[in-house]
């Protein structure tokens, strides 16, 4: 591959057809934004320089690239009059940063083909840079070509042009070679050839595409290396089309783990971001949803039904129709069914977050248990402590929120309620029902509530002729 290589991203468009208040480019897939894939496709050639061409919304979207890809260089283009314009823009602004590219390749991108890869890009700009062109274009073969520009060649099959379908003759609609609009540049021709891109044309705008006539009227060869995986070069102007887009990264994405020794059982209904990491000989069940930077490791068991976001999950643990945002789930630890781990969560190795509990900013240590029925806030809980169920850590006072700590090998009864700042030390216990108002030293019993009263033939008097105060009645009689 050439020394210098420039990379161009076409971003500008307003992709009005999306019908959103955010820019076409960074609606999301996969994990990411659309041009956040095309970035990472395009950090993994190691470019000279890359430069994004922004306008429409730019604001939100200059932010967006420069965070992903901080060596970018931004050139607005503040009309869109085409592509040969953008990228007219993108050489201006690159001059007034280091200077245009005036050797090497200049390979153009366009920021909503999210399924474009770095391997595909070097390949076509490595085929480029051995033919010798002026202008090679990344084509593919489709059955069905309609709507897109047809790559016109020669008997020898050099290219002769590229024809927009509202222009083909009837013969050359026939033709299944497609313009994926990806294209790679001499240098130094692109940059001569630029300024004399015209706009004589029925939409007034300066078209890249012109300067493959350019190139042939000089006696320059152009080519077009047709890409096997045509997928790649799909774009997404429409809600639609992003979601079938999304659906084939997506099994793209669960196809390479099962290949590298992940076990999915329903690939169909199985979600994996592209930025999650999983280890071999982890089991992911149907309904399942692994988002964001999730991690888990070897011999955990995810699902069924269960969505993770920027979770830890540790070697050997379970975790069952269970949502899960930046939470921390050690090793051979168990959660779920029906669990909530909200933002802050930490599940100690061996540990044990059970049916229908909530938790948040709590860290529960090794071995610990929240079974069932409770919400956990704001909380720490020790090494080995079991909390009974249908708990609740009262964390907010209408103001501000405290925090709750449970020692080492505690055992709390049911329907306790922690109103925090409170602390139960190692060791110690709480009654059924207690609510804890204030410390429990270690070792102690914690209890709040009275000794139990029964007021006799209360049913018979005050439900009298219900099946209540019936079944009482004839109880009573029995004695």
């Amino acid at each position: 591959m050439a020394d210098q290589l420039t990379v161009i991203v076409l971003a500008a468009g307003g992709g009005t057809r999306m019908k959103s208040k955010t820019m076409k480019v960074l609606h999301r897939i996969g994990g990411r934004s659309m041009i956040g894939h095309v970035l990472g496709a395009v950090g993994g050639l190691e470019p000279t320089r890359v430069c994004a061409v922004v306008g429409h919304q730019r604001e939100q979207v200059g932010p967006h690239i420069l965070e992903l890809l901080p060596e970018a260089v931004l050139a607005v283009q503040e009309q869109q009059l085409g592509t040969g314009h953008a990228v007219r823009v993108a050489l201006e602004a690159m001059a007034a940063d280091t200077g245009a590219p005036d050797s090497g390749t200049v390979l153009i991108a366009y920021g909503d083909t999210p399924l474009l890869e770095g391997a595909t890009l070097r390949w076509f700009a490595a085929e480029h840079e051995a033919a010798q062109a002026a202008v090679s274009i990344l084509s593919g073969v489709v059955e069905a070509p309609t709507g897109y520009g047809r790559i016109v060649r020669d008997d020898e099959g050099d290219v002769l042009a590229i024809v927009e379908e509202k222009d083909a003759s009837a013969e050359q609609r026939m033709i299944r070679e497609i313009n994926s609009g990806i294209l790679a540049f001499d240098a130094g021709f692109l940059l001569e050839a630029v300024g004399r891109i015209g706009n004589d044309n029925a939409n007034g705008e300066y078209y890249l595409t012109d300067t493959v006539q350019l190139a042939r009227d000089s006696g320059l060869t152009v080519t077009a290396f047709p890409v096997d995986d045509v997928w790649q070069t799909e774009g997404a102007n429409d809600r639609a089309q992003l979601a079938v887009l999304g659906r084939e990264l997506n099994r793209r994405i669960v196809t390479r783990w099962m290949k590298d020794g992940v076990s999915v059982m329903d690939p169909e209904t199985t979600w994996i971001d592209a930025d999650v990491v999983l280890a071999a000989d982890v089991t992911i069940l149907a309904g399942t949803q692994l988002l964001g930077a999730t991690v888990v490791a070897e011999d955990a068991v995810i699902g069924p039904d269960t969505t993770l976001e920027d979770c830890e999950i540790g070697v050997g643990a379970r975790v069952v129709r269970t949502h899960g945002q930046l939470a921390v789930i050690g090793d051979g630890a168990t959660v779920g069914p029906f669990s909530y781990l909200r933002p802050g969560t930490l599940l100690g190795a061996g540990g044990k977050i059970g049916a229908f509990v909530e938790t948040k900013n709590a860290r529960i240590g090794d071995g610990a248990k929240v079974p069932h029925l409770s919400y956990v806030g704001d909380a720490e809980i020790g090494d080995g402590t079991n909390i009974g169920a249908g708990t609740i850590f009262a964390n907010y006072d209408g103001v501000e929120k405290h925090r709750t700590v449970i020692g080492k090998h505690a055992r709390t009864g049911s329907n306790n309620t922690f109103v925090a700042p409170v602390t139960v030390g190692d060791g110690a216990g709480t009654g059924a029902g207690t609510v804890v108002r204030k410390d429990v030293p270690p070792g102690a019993l914690g209890l709040s509530s009275g000794q139990q009263r029964n007021l006799e033939g209360w049913a018979q008097r005050k439900r009298a002729g219900t099946a209540q105060g019936d079944a009482a009645a004839a109880a009573t009689d029995e004695e």
